[in-house]
């Protein structure tokens, strides 16, 4: 009911303080209008990958998806025009980034 959606909202405001609009970037009110429309922005996009990673994902904070599978501690290595990404071995959130990855570069749905 009410009490998890202002659970909810509470979660979103911790998350945009303790991230990207934990300094606002300028006096300016335009300019921090800007600053917080992308920080929602990164925001939506960073909770739309953790819920497609995977239930934990999912249900975790904007720095825990940032820490699991953003910043990812990941090699690229370039071979006859192809880009390989290598993973660290036995890293905990590879199944979690692998159906991530596979959901977002698929290929597309058929009609």
């Amino acid at each position: 009911g009410d009490h998890r959606q202002h659970a909810v909202v509470e979660q979103v405001i911790a998350d945009l303080k303790n991230g990207p609009f934990a300094h606002a970037p300028s006096g300016h009110f335009q300019a921090n209008a800007a600053w917080l429309a992308l920080a929602a922005l990164a925001h939506n996009l960073t909770r739309a990958a953790g819920a497609l990673a995977s239930a934990f994902h999912a249900k975790a904070t904007t720095a825990t998806i940032r820490d699991h599978l953003i910043n990812v501690p990941a090699r690229m290595a370039r071979s006859a025009r192809r880009l390989t990404l290598h993973l660290p071995e036995h890293w905990p959130w590879a199944n979690d980034f692998t159906q991530l990855f596979d959901l977002v570069h698929g290929p597309p749905p058929t009609a």
